[in-house]
């Protein structure tokens, strides 16, 4: 989708998005959920380590289910590092809240990251917006999850 292209409102979902994931991952740093905990080591949010701890619990929700069969894709390469677009492998993860979290990754990578032309859908204004709209309600869901709305919401 060229930038021309973008509504105000798609704008406002991604912008929406980025400030939801963003502050999750502050509250997985701030609530000990880190990937690696050696004295030293860059504070990065530690994603598994939240999966593995919630997994047993989650249950989800009606937005993780529109997100899970939307099936967000992922840019991989091909022979002569051409580019191409395959559905996020899922297979590996054992719980449901591992395939919401690695969807809700690979939106966030596909948004920043940009150059998305070949992606199928991926120019479609209307799957766009439902992957935007369905992982911030995850998001926030997680957050109850979690039992950290209070700083992922920052009201204290």
């Amino acid at each position: 989708m060229r930038k021309d292209e973008i509504t105000k409102e798609l704008s406002l979902l991604a912008f929406d998005f980025f400030y939801w994931f963003s502050r999750f991952e502050f509250c997985l740093k701030e609530y000990g959920y880190l990937k690696y905990d050696k004295p030293g080591a860059n504070a990065e949010p530690g994603w598994d380590k939240f999966v593995n701890e919630h997994a047993d619990a989650y249950n989800p929700s009606d937005e993780a289910k529109e997100l899970l069969a939307a099936a967000p894709e992922r840019q991989i390469v091909l022979a002569n590092s051409t580019l191409d677009w395959r559905p996020v492998g899922l297979l590996d993860c054992k719980t449901d809240l591992a395939k919401v979290v690695r969807s809700i990754k690979t939106i966030r990578n596909n948004l920043f990251h940009g150059g998305k032309h070949g992606a199928a859908g991926w120019d479609n204004p209307v799957r766009t917006q439902l992957l935007l709209v369905s992982s911030k309600a995850v998001l926030a869901n997680l957050a109850a999850l979690g039992e950290f709305q209070g700083d992922y919401e920052r009201f204290y």
